[in-house]
């Protein structure tokens, strides 16, 4: 029996290639109108897009640490570290530098850096951030009528913003108006925070369209999380020694009134030797004693709470300080362009084949 001879593969994958060609070639009008439409619309889009400027700050928080704490207790803490044996228990009331992103995305933080002053182009004065986002720039026609369309339909059914100068006092919780809610989203997308855990390293970026106001707003981040970390970091030692201040105010105006009053006794009984003077006399001045003796013990606690306050005060290390950016981060206009004249070419191609994949079908289902 003669062996058969294999059909040949070649010619029909040569066919194939052939009428895929030739089907793109007769629908090369339908790819041509759709690389012009992507390719327009590409244009007006790396035309209108915003330029960009990043400011960046990189610093190092740090602290009082575990070997200065132990150090200060001299021998005894030596002693326990060599024997294993801690004696630091100020350690979990340390903040976490993991947090510290959580900070820069809290109500109260971008509440207070909404009221930067920030200098912009054809402006005699600067303006806060808030005001520069809610009453002078304008988004983008295209962005607002598309993308920005259902937000605006929802905004007018909801009705009108309420004062944006309401605040919460104290006690009470925080009520956002819709524009700051709005700006607050904005805020959020500008002033990041990163941080590398294994080196303690904060990085923070803010973005702005023009280069000086991106550095204004990083400066005033960086400046806001340095108070805000700050704060948290004393609350503790803070409130001890304002504690301590008002009892050492209380303890020192009775040991002025018991100086005065013995003093005052020991002038007008100067010659006088009776048992009940020298009784009274003897009464004054314990309690002279006594409140001296409390007065010096506050006195004590009180450097000592300035002390505490003054080590908790994380200290901040610039490693890059906050610089006025000269190249634009954003838009790469080219590379818009570009995507979408690639857009444009996959989908003219996409309807191309997929006419003549629907025409049969469609021929089919009819049948």
């Amino acid at each position: 029996m003669a062996d058969q001879i294999p059909p040949n593969t070649s010619d029909s994958d040569e066919i194939d290639l052939l009428a895929l060609a030739k089907t793109l070639w007769n629908g090369r009008k339908i790819v041509f109108k759709s690389i012009l439409i992507c390719g327009v619309i590409g244009l007006i889009v790396a035309l209108t897009s915003p330029n960009e400027f990043i400011a960046t700050t990189i610093m190092v928080p740090s602290s009082s640490d575990a070997s200065s704490k132990l150090g200060s207790l001299g021998g005894l803490g030596g002693l326990a570290a060599m024997a294993g044996i801690n004696l630091n228990t100020s350690i979990g009331s340390d903040l976490s530098p993991l947090v510290y992103p959580q900070i820069v995305a809290s109500v109260p933080f971008q509440l207070e850096l909404m009221k930067t002053p920030i200098k912009f182009k054809g402006l005699k004065e600067p303006v806060t951030f808030y005001h520069y986002y809610t009453d002078i720039k304008k988004p983008n026609p295209i962005l607002k009528y598309t993308l920005g369309l259902p937000g605006m339909i929802l905004k007018t059914i909801k009705g009108q913003d309420f004062d944006q100068n309401r605040m919460a006092g104290n006690n009470e919780p925080i009520s956002l108006t819709d524009k700051q809610r709005d700006v607050r989203l904005i805020l959020s997308d500008l002033v990041s925070l990163n941080v590398n855990p294994k080196e303690g390293v904060l990085t923070l970026s803010a973005t702005m369209p023009e280069a000086l106001a991106s550095a204004q707003l990083g400066q005033r981040a960086q400046e806001l999380l340095q108070q805000y970390i700050t704060e948290f970091k004393i609350k503790k030692a803070k409130a001890n020694l304002d504690f301590i201040q008002q009892r050492f105010d209380e303890t020192t105006k009775k040991f002025e009134a018991a100086q005065e009053k013995l003093a005052s006794f020991r002038d007008r009984n100067k010659s006088v030797t009776l048992a009940t003077a020298r009784t009274e006399e003897d009464r004054l001045t314990s309690q002279y004693n006594l409140i001296y003796s409390i007065y010096s013990e506050l006195a004590k606690q009180l450097e000592q709470a300035k002390i505490q306050v003054k080590q908790d005060t994380p200290v901040f290390t610039i490693i890059e300080p906050v610089s006025v950016p000269t190249i634009k981060s954003n838009p790469n206009r080219p590379m818009i362009l570009f995507i979408w004249l690639f857009l444009g070419c996959f989908a003219g191609t996409g309807i191309v084949f997929g006419k003549g994949f629907i025409g049969p079908l469609k021929n089919k289902w009819m049948e």
